[in-house]
């Protein structure tokens, strides 16, 4: 057996004889383990509700009578977002963008029920979920098993022991290493093996799970490297815990916490009021479809008119007023897709602010990498957003297509149409969301923070293998 591995055994023993350690490991394992379980029911509990809620809609939807299509415009349709397979995982941003949207006609709405609204606040301190306790209290965990690691050798005054024997610094610190590397990754394995688990019966893809197990055994390794590398730099065990303890509360708890609050600061959000104000004012701008004297909609007259080659809007093949809805309905969806991407790219200014800072809290990288590659992160909301916001533009002009074609052939104060015709209207098809493909650079950013850091771990250890080596001479 090499010197290094008989370092690391040694160092096992020590730390089962470590009582509290053990207890504390054992607690955060289960810890994990009772976070998977929560986190697979409630994922699927939430997503056959939302399998369910939908299939109502759609159902409710397609038992309306007859009635006039526009009626049917302002009926509208729910769409429930699905959730990832991995979303179990880590549930990102889900918890605070909502998950449902009612779709009409005219207005562009935002998602509803977000969990955050309907949850105490604790929630916005963490949710259970293995993400959370491998990001947040994993790394405290390491802290205290590995805080003595090297410093409680020279504490004891086997540290000279050691090297007088013949052991190199470099041997030394190997071996420490090795023996809490171990540790961290026996940590994440159960956390691994499930979400391996999940690539084995297909229900995620390999590259995204693969990426996924990479991205916290860095981070977990990252960990055990500072702490031993801080413990022998330190001259004694506590002044260790206070340097260690002291950069998981800035990089882990303040951080992450103050600097989405200075993004906001730089790169406002409009207030959902002001939006709606500045919506209708350029909506007024444009046009009004309910006024006959507005100009553009006068001119849009005459145009239509001189398409089909009639004088008058009553010899026209189809109904005028159905033709209007058509063109607000391009109008009006025009200015909130310009509204919905100013605010899109003010979120994401936002989040790019915080993800420069990666590099001083690797905790952003790891968070940033979790909630891409589990499809939970803002990116993959904002899709869900367009995706839902392209099949109501669909929704809507099929119904004020029918408006135009059919109602003209119906007399009546109150014309209808056959409810058989709600049948022909589309139905919502979420495609699902793919990270590898869409989010490349966040992806490449964040593990190249993570293994940066690593690097950089590795260089400071190199430096005090040799200043522990250098104790012998």
């Amino acid at each position: 057996m090499s010197a290094t591995l008989r370092i690391a055994r040694e160092e096992w023993r020590a730390l089962l004889r470590n009582r509290a350690g053990v207890i504390a490991t054992a607690l955060l394992v289960a810890l994990v383990l009772v976070a998977i379980v929560v986190s697979l029911e409630r994922r699927a509990r939430m997503e056959a509700d939302r399998t369910r809620y939908q299939a109502s809609a759609d159902a409710e939807f397609d038992r309306q009578p007859d009635r006039h299509p526009h009626r049917m415009v302002h009926y509208g349709q729910f769409v429930f977002r699905p959730i990832a397979p991995l979303a179990f995982f880590d549930a990102g941003v889900d918890s605070f963008t909502g998950n449902t949207l009612f779709l009409e006609g005219h207005r562009q709405n935002s998602a509803n029920f977000a969990e955050a609204r309907q949850s105490s606040l604790l929630l916005r301190f963490g949710q259970l979920t293995p993400a959370f306790v491998l990001q947040t209290l994993a790394p405290l965990l390491l802290i205290f098993l590995a805080f003595t690691s090297v410093a409680r050798e020279r504490e004891r005054g086997t540290l000279r022991l050691l090297l007088a024997q013949g052991i190199g610094g470099r041997t030394l610190l190997a071996g420490k290493l090795l023996g809490h590397a171990a540790v961290a990754l026996a940590v994440g394995a159960p956390a691994f093996a499930v979400l391996i688990g999940f690539a084995l019966t297909g229900s995620a893809g390999w590259g995204a799970t693969l990426l996924l197990v990479l991205g916290y055994a860095g981070w977990l390794l990252l960990w055990a490297l500072l702490a031993v590398v801080v413990s022998a730099l330190a001259s004694r065990s506590r002044d260790a815990l206070a340097v260690l303890i002291g950069l998981w509360m800035v990089g882990v708890i303040l951080l992450p916490r103050a600097l989405p609050e200075v993004a906001a600061s730089r790169a406002t959000l409009p207030t959902r009021i002001e939006t709606e104000v500045a919506l209708h004012r350029d909506l007024a701008e444009i046009g009004d479809s309910h006024d006959p004297d507005d100009p553009y909609f006068a001119e849009f007259k005459a145009r239509t008119l001189a398409r089909y080659g009639v004088s008058r809007v009553e010899d026209l093949p189809v109904q005028y007023a159905g033709l209007v809805g058509m063109e607000g309905e391009r109008l009006s969806t025009a200015l909130y897709a310009r509204a919905a991407a100013d605010t899109a790219a003010r979120e994401t200014t936002q989040n790019r602010f915080v993800h420069a800072f990666a590099a001083v809290s690797p905790l952003i990288a790891i968070r940033q990498l979790s909630m891409a590659l589990t499809a939970s992160d803002l990116a993959a909301h904002l899709d869900f957003l367009e995706q839902a916001e392209g099949f109501r533009y669909r929704f809507v002009q099929t119904l004020n297509r029918m408006q135009a074609e059919l109602i003209p052939h119906i007399g009546g104060e109150d014309p209808r149409v056959s409810a058989e015709n709600w049948k022909r209207v589309p139905r919502f098809a979420y495609r699902p969301y793919e990270p590898l493909t869409a989010e490349r650079g966040t992806i490449g950013w964040s593990l190249a923070v993570l293994f940066g850091w690593l690097a950089g771990l590795g260089l400071l250890a190199a430096f005090a293998a040799r200043r522990i080596g250098g104790i012998a001479r």
